[in-house]
């Protein structure tokens, strides 16, 4: 078994964040594989430098409406096997899922829906959500070994954001959705980073608008979850709130596989 570090980070705009230093960033940090949500650009967009990391294989998947969504994979060790889509069209044109297969584990780069736009988009989110807990549930049926990553788009806890009673009605804290995340976690995955921390105060995203950074009045809606058949092999789950450039931080884990 090897230790492997794999981060992922809602990047609010690939474009946006290469000018403010993920360059260096990335290879400072020297993850193993690193996961980015919320690219916002086709793949002809993107800059050649990010394509071309010396010592990665980079993978892009964007949605077909322009500035939207879009998640990308960079890797030092190259999947055995990728797959972009669940298979379901409507989920599959916003560019929202890559699934590396490396053998040992399944790794899933998710970018779950925001439901705040409209009742439409909220609905769509709950379905997004169903379709996707009953494709791991196939594969974990199967015996596979999951690591889940991404940016959910709801805080599961009251302690998982800064203010529960104000945003109780706020889609990212409604009851469906939290329930959800309880259903998914009672099919036999474990949330990483509630193993080590169990203290309110941890957040991973904040809005720009209101400097809430600053105060940090945030919300926790960057996991990585892994399968209950991988949990003797976790070292560290964390959250690097110092990492600048997003609205979002990047979270991470360390594991044996």
């Amino acid at each position: 078994m090897n230790k492997i570090r794999i981060l992922s980070w809602n990047v609010n705009g690939i474009r946006a964040v290469y000018k403010k230093g993920f360059l260096d960033w990335l290879l400072s940090e020297k993850p193993d594989i690193l996961c980015l949500q919320e690219t916002k650009a086709s793949e002809k967009q993107i800059p050649e430098a990010i394509k071309t990391i010396e010592g990665h294989h980079s993978y892009f998947s964007p949605a077909s409406k322009k500035g939207y969504s879009g998640v990308a994979l960079f890797t030092k060790q190259r999947p055995k096997n990728l797959l972009m889509k669940f298979g379901i069209k409507k989920f599959d044109t916003e560019g929202r899922v890559i699934i590396a297969d490396y053998g040992r584990f399944l790794l899933f780069n998710i970018y779950f829906p925001n439901g705040k736009a409209s009742e439409e988009r909220l609905h769509y989110k709950i379905e997004f959500y169903e379709a996707f807990l009953h494709y791991v549930d196939r594969l974990r049926r199967e015996g596979k070994k999951l690591i889940i990553c991404g940016d959910v788009n709801t805080a599961h806890r009251e302690i998982d954001l800064a203010r529960p009673k104000e945003n109780s009605k706020i889609s990212g804290f409604l009851p469906e959705e939290r329930a959800w995340i309880d259903t998914f976690i009672s099919h036999g995955f474990i949330d990483t980073f509630r193993v080590f921390h169990k203290a309110s105060g941890h957040y991973t995203w904040w809005d720009v608008k209101s400097r809430a950074r600053e105060r940090n009045v945030g919300w926790r809606i960057d996991y990585f979850f892994i399968s209950d058949n991988l949990k003797k092999h976790l070292r560290s789950s964390f959250i690097m709130t110092e990492v600048m450039g997003s609205d979002h931080c990047p979270v991470g884990i360390e594991i044996f596989v």
